[in-house]
């Protein structure tokens, strides 16, 4: 199942103007516990959907809101020239088409 078809909330925005955070919501304790022990969803496979080091990519889950929040360094400084996307709002793209 991709995570699209799993998530009831995937999106991303700035958490700043370096960070990006992407806000992963589950409408079920099962689907959250599918998504958190998938190492589709890990440090490592998040990193490689993004080209960054896994060491830069963090990894938050909350489980009392059946949410995963990921942030990650922005390619550029939001409102920079050559900045595509100054909100970070399409910034979760990558993980659309996830594996779970």
């Amino acid at each position: 199942m991709k995570l699209r078809e799993m998530a009831s909330v995937l999106r991303s925005k700035n958490a700043g103007p370096l960070t990006l955070t992407v806000d992963i919501l589950f409408a079920s304790a099962e689907d959250y516990a599918r998504a958190t022990a998938s190492p589709q969803l890990s440090a490592p496979a998040v990193a490689k959907a993004y080209g960054v080091a896994p060491t830069v990519v963090e990894l938050l889950p909350v489980p009392q809101a059946l949410a995963v929040k990921i942030n990650l360094p922005r390619p550029i400084v939001a409102g920079s020239p050559g900045d595509r996307d100054v909100y970070g709002a399409q910034q979760h793209v990558p993980l659309l088409d996830l594996d779970i």
